[in-house]
């Protein structure tokens, strides 16, 4: 059977973590929905938006760039689809079978398996419409709609994740609860609580002194907790990131540093992005009632009681910076100060000073440079074109901001 994973229109709510990556290399409670596509086995097709595309390419190689023919069916998946063991489930059966099927959430189409001559020489959303009808079952909250959904799935179904990580036989329990994929030895100064969940990481992964872990915590390979680290109740950490401070019911993507002191949580970090010493979020309101979060469109309810904030990724801030409840930071933007509304992308934010400038895309193609450097990854011309496009494409954030450096 044929994979195709496909974008539709509401990706763009997911704004900012899609900016820079296709929907379905969203990390959520340590796994993303590329990671389970690839262990149905079949051949896969992606269909992302134009600017991603070169990108796409370089990254998973292994996509074709047109369905099999010979395969009489398409198993059709939303980007957007959480990658939560249930989901899995589904995936896993509906990969097998070969009865046409659709799967609603909210009038978007989630999963569907239909013929692969339907979607020969046709443009994909004509056909999702036309398998879009009154027969198709309906399902609740499996796909993305907005960044509070990543937070609040990764706070639901972490321990669900991480028994089937558990259950691939990939790991050995370390300690009790804690579980590695290679033969370790733990020093008697790192305290692991795994009471309310297990505690994975994989191979290089590296524990300061005096460190503590409360599960269910999931940590990828070459990570470094520091010493003093706080690591606590679904900490999702991919590949290549340094974790310090207090962290707590987040995911952060790969290649970040949040080292140093201060606090994080239930929040969603993407990829290289640096945290400066005693950067904190908020996470509750003072009222202790739901969050609502301003998504350009509206104010939108989570629905949650602790919800803090999602960050595009390359975003910077300086020592000191405090971000308030439910805020949404753009793409390569660099904070100072208080943080009390939206940031837009590619951006010095420094409200609190009186302050906000825009910044020219070539800032970040030279600060990329540096860091590609510093973890010994090459800077391509399609990394620098993407930071060009991003930066078009959120031109619209940022009206009639000047380039002048901010000043303190």
């Amino acid at each position: 059977m044929n994979i195709l994973v496909f974008e539709d229109a509401l990706v763009a709510q997911l704004h900012p973590i899609t900016v820079s990556r296709p929907a379905y290399a969203i990390t959520c409670a340590s796994y993303r929905l590329i990671d389970f596509l690839q262990q149905l086995d079949g051949p896969i097709v992606a269909n992302v938006r134009s600017y991603l595309q070169a990108i796409q390419k370089l990254d998973f190689p292994n996509f074709k760039t047109k369905l099999d023919s010979g395969n009489e069916w398409t198993l059709v998946v939303n980007a957007r689809l959480a990658p939560t063991r249930s989901n899995y489930g589904r995936l896993k059966e509906l990969f097998s079978s070969d009865a046409p099927t659709v799967i609603v959430d909210d009038g978007s189409v989630a999963i569907a398996v239909v013929k692969t001559e339907s979607l020969t020489g046709e443009e994909l959303q004509t056909v999702l419409a036309n398998v879009s009808n009154d027969d198709a079952a309906t399902t609740e909250n499996c796909l993305f709609k907005f960044p509070h959904d990543v937070i609040r799935e990764n706070m639901d179904c972490f321990n669900d994740n991480m028994n089937l990580r558990l259950e691939s036989g990939k790991y050995t329990e370390v300690a009790n609860g804690v579980f590695s994929s290679t033969k370790v030895e733990l020093s008697s100064d790192v305290k692991f609580d795994t009471h309310d969940g297990p505690i994975v990481f994989e191979k290089n992964v590296s524990f300061g002194p005096f460190s503590f872990l409360r599960g269910p915590v999931y940590i990828g390979e070459n990570c470094k907790v520091n010493e003093h680290a706080s690591i606590k109740d679904a900490v999702s950490l991919a590949h290549t990131i340094k974790a310090g401070g207090e962290i707590e019911g987040a995911v952060i993507e790969a290649y970040s540093n949040k080292q140093h002191h201060g606090f994080l949580g239930h929040s969603y970090l993407g990829s290289w992005i640096n945290l400066g010493a005693g950067t904190c979020n908020s996470d509750l309101k003072n009222t202790y009632g739901m969050v609502n979060i301003d998504y350009g469109s509206g104010k939108t309810s989570t629905g949650m009681q602790f919800v803090g904030c999602a960050i595009g990724d390359y975003a910077k801030t300086a020592i000191n910076t405090s971000i308030f409840t439910g805020k949404m930071i753009g793409v390569g933007s660099m904070l100072y100060g208080f943080v009390t509304t939206n940031v837009p992308s590619f951006v010095n934010y420094a409200k609190s000073f009186g302050q906000m400038s825009g910044m020219p895309a070539s800032v970040l193609v030279t600060t990329q440079k540096r860091m590609f450097g510093r973890r010994k990854v090459q800077q391509r011309p399609e990394d620098i074109q993407l930071i060009n496009d991003m930066f078009e494409l959120t031109a619209h954030e940022r009206p009639e901001l000047s380039t002048d450096p901010i000043t303190f």
